[in-house]
């Protein structure tokens, strides 16, 4: 089924908000595992700390830009929706709902650009353009 232009822009516009947006929460990440002061951070699968907040880092930064630029969308959504359900269901299991709500709204949204894809604005959609001129 073929795309509409209002549709590709609906995507694009998510893909930028939901993109850019967890870019904030994992650049501080970021600075915080490449900082000099002592790693402190949940390390629920028993695995240190360091190696967890790493995993944060790639998902919501690495995986953000990935988002933003739509390279490898879908592929980049599902370490995203991986640390979404974590942050609500583990590092906020006892938390009430209102502390949930946020990773869980990135989770869904996440989940939609991973069913939906980038769109056609996007290095994704670029790709896929150039493979319909190609024969790729």
């Amino acid at each position: 089924m073929k795309k509409t232009v209002l549709e590709d822009i609906g995507l694009l516009v998510l893909r930028l908000g939901a993109g850019g947006m967890i870019l904030t929460h994992g650049y501080p990440k970021l600075m915080r595992l490449i900082g000099d002061d002592p790693i402190k951070f949940m390390d629920f699968l028993g695995i240190g700390p360091v190696v967890s907040l790493t995993l944060a880092v790639f998902a919501e930064f690495i995986c953000g830009i990935l988002v933003v630029i739509g390279f490898k969308t879908r592929l980049a959504t599902i370490p995203l929706i991986i640390t979404m359900l974590t942050a609500a269901f583990v590092a906020h299991a006892s938390d009430p709902f209102g502390r949930k709500e946020l990773p869980l709204l990135y989770f869904t949204v996440f989940f939609c650009i991973l069913i939906f894809g980038a769109g056609k604005y996007s290095l994704d959609g670029l790709s896929d353009r150039k493979s319909m001129y190609y024969g790729g």
